[in-house]
């Protein structure tokens, strides 16, 4: 969120970018994800101005993120915590989060 509101896609000030930014923070702070993910054709990304940012695509419908987490809680609570995470940011639009990768600890 910024001064004047809530970031939206088509905001003027790379608004799109800010979101997938934060987006993609939040995931990563969530406990079981170990980074993001760009699938396995690379295809969960949002291309900024000079830059490519894998793992999180944002539209008006819905909003994908694609991690590797690990073994350490169950999948299902690691998924649940990054949509709880980024729910103020999607506000309407479905955040569906995928699991592409797992990561055993100490492997």
């Amino acid at each position: 969120m910024n001064a004047s509101g809530p970031v939206s896609a088509g905001d003027d000030r790379s608004g799109a970018g800010t979101e997938t930014r934060l987006i993609a923070d939040r995931a990563l702070a969530c406990d079981g994800v170990v980074r993001l993910s760009g699938g396995p054709f690379g295809t969960v990304a949002t291309y900024l101005p000079g830059e490519r940012l894998t793992g999180v695509h944002a539209d008006e419908r819905a909003v994908e993120i694609a991690i590797v987490a690990t073994l350490d809680r169950p999948l299902p609570q690691t998924a649940d915590e990054v949509r709880g995470a980024v729910a103020d940011l999607a506000g309407d639009r479905p955040v569906h989060v995928r699991i592409d990768d797992i990561i055993v600890e100490g492997s």
